[in-house]
């Protein structure tokens, strides 16, 4: 039996905010922007899908998208007749739901873009899983040099790891888009090999 394949897109978010996430946010229209991106750059078959956390913030404990993200995967798993195999893509806050998910049996890498990881939030990611970072160097909104440290601890305990630098380039995956969706596309590509 064949497994089936999906990416799932994980936008970024605030640190504290109970205000309802709306499509119109930039963090959400980045998604729709890289979900196109990788539609056309992956081969046929992917499924590439995006989702809407009910909330704006991470907000402490409570972690709300990883809440609404777990919902959202255990729907796509139960839907599936074949055996599901995920690359989870988050951006910023996004991208710290990943690693709180990557120890999810159905998934087989994380795609972190510009990602908030505060804490040692790559430890969470299992070594039989991949991990890629791509960072923006000039990044002030989350801290490339933290992804960087994280990704090389995480190689240290067994994951495939690997962090990407693009000098030049901040958060917000506007300055050099084509750049960001492509080695997206070659890391989520990497990782359903």
């Amino acid at each position: 039996m064949t497994a089936r394949t999906a990416v799932v897109l994980l936008h970024g978010g605030k640190a504290v905010s109970s205000e309802p996430s709306r499509p119109w946010h930039l963090s959400n229209v980045r998604m729709v922007w890289l979900q196109l991106a990788l539609r056309r750059r992956l081969p046929r078959g992917i499924d590439v899908r995006r989702f809407r956390y009910r909330v704006r913030g991470w907000n402490g404990p409570r972690a709300d998208p990883v809440a609404d993200a777990v919902a959202a995967l255990d729907t796509l798993s139960a839907a599936s007749s074949t055996p599901l195999r995920v690359v989870l893509v988050g951006h910023s806050m996004g991208g710290r739901v990943a690693a709180h998910l990557a120890r999810r049996p159905e998934v087989v890498g994380v795609v972190a873009l510009a990602p908030w990881w505060p804490a040692a939030d790559a430890d969470l990611v299992d070594p039989d899983i991949r991990l890629v970072a791509v960072h923006g160097t000039t990044d002030t909104w989350t801290d490339p040099e933290s992804s960087r440290r994280q990704c090389a601890q995480a190689q240290a305990r067994g994951v495939d790891a690997r962090w990407i630098g693009l000098p030049r380039s901040g958060h917000f995956m506007v300055r050099d888009a084509a750049t960001w969706h492509r080695l997206t596309a070659e890391a989520v590509a990497g990782m359903l090999v």
